[in-house]
């Protein structure tokens, strides 16, 4: 097979000719359709992240396949399915607290790269060995657009987040850095659970724009000043009554403050979701006060990623309609642009833009 490759960190990714991957017992090997490039890719394949990889690897994080062989234990999956491959890893001998890697991406801890060391490469790649527990069926008409249902990758990081927090239809939900691209789908999927209103603060004035031509009413932007009262001021006036719970997708180069302004937005009894990159790279503590998250009965939690669940979860609300792909920007490369496709990706980043990596099918031309 051929693949894109990490030789080392700083260095463009090389595309050579590698083994073909074989299915051992709770695997399959699926022939990559296309396959999600995050906004900042480069970021990680430059070393700036830091992040757990050892080249040389071939990088990537799940994406929509077809499967071309299974190991020897499955007992519903068939060569010729179309699936999505969930890159979230879970190690199987403890049910309590797994080790967790993020197939060809990242990891957690110790335990989590020792899984990283087995399931080493990911999905820039003709093909890909993927754990069984993590391909979930996608419905026929996915295998018109692999491209655009790659999105995946991007809308299940939020839903996991909103099912963490306990998102109830009718609910107001405050989304931190709704203007990104993690953030903008968070309102997506928000309105798809049902939530009443989504307040949506930024900075970036054309991004909001957008969120409020595409959904209407039911999102309400908020131009962020950066004078922190008023900036709460004008979240909790935009949600028009109390606001349920707030989930934070921020980047790293977002400082904490920008955090804690949204975070303590959230009504008494209310609920925060951090799932942000906020002081992943300084190291910047997340401030709140003691005494605001004990009077107020304020839960807060952190979230890394989504549980094997939320893959069903939001295949549904694609399948039904009422997560709706077809508005999004969706730019497509062959495998022997892999580099092209992470500056592209860099440089298109904001809502609802997608740049995918397409190694086994045909590249169409740019989408809206």
């Amino acid at each position: 097979m051929r693949a894109a490759v990490l030789t080392r960190f700083g260095a463009p990714l090389t595309v050579r000719e590698m083994p073909d991957p074989e299915a051992g017992g709770g695997e399959v090997v699926v022939e990559v359709l296309a396959t999600c490039v995050p906004p900042y890719a480069a970021e990680v394949f430059g070393g700036e992240r830091n992040y757990p990889l050892v080249p040389p690897v071939v990088p990537g994080v799940g994406g929509v396949g077809r499967i071309v062989r299974v190991g020897p234990d499955a007992t519903r999956l068939r060569a010729g399915d179309l699936v999505w491959c969930d890159s979230t890893v879970r190690s199987r001998d403890d049910a309590l607290t797994p080790d967790i890697t993020l197939q060809g991406w990242s990891s957690r801890g110790e335990g989590g790269a020792r899984l990283a060391r087995y399931l080493h490469d990911g999905s820039f790649a003709e093909l890909m060995r993927v754990p069984t527990e993590n391909v979930f069926p996608l419905p026929a008409a996915a295998g018109d657009d692999p491209a655009r249902w790659a999105a995946l990758t991007a809308h299940t990081i939020p839903y996991g987040g909103l099912l963490a927090g306990g998102l109830a239809a009718g609910e107001t939900l405050l989304v931190s850095g709704a203007t990104g691209n993690l953030g903008s789908s968070a309102v997506a999927v928000a309105l798809a659970m049902g939530a009443g209103r989504v307040v949506a603060p930024g900075r970036n004035r054309a991004a909001l724009d957008l969120l409020a031509e595409r959904f209407g009413p039911r999102v309400r932007p908020v131009p962020l000043t950066g004078d922190e009262a008023a900036d709460r001021a004008a979240m909790s006036a935009a949600g028009d009554g109390p606001i349920d719970m707030v989930i934070d997708l921020l980047p790293p180069s977002a400082p904490s403050s920008a955090v804690r302004v949204a975070a303590m937005a959230v009504r008494e009894y209310g609920r925060v979701v951090l799932m942000g990159g906020v002081g992943m790279l300084d190291g910047a503590a997340l401030a709140l006060p003691y005494r605001w998250i004990m009077r107020n009965s304020v839960t807060v939690r952190g979230q890394w990623m989504y549980p094997r669940t939320a893959n069903v979860g939001i295949i549904r609300l694609l399948a039904s309609g009422a997560l709706d792909l077809a508005p999004e920007h969706v730019r497509s490369f062959g495998l022997d642009a892999v580099n092209d496709a992470v500056a592209y990706a860099t440089s298109h980043g904001g809502p609802f833009d997608r740049t995918t990596l397409v190694p086994v099918a045909t590249v169409r031309p740019p989408s809206t």
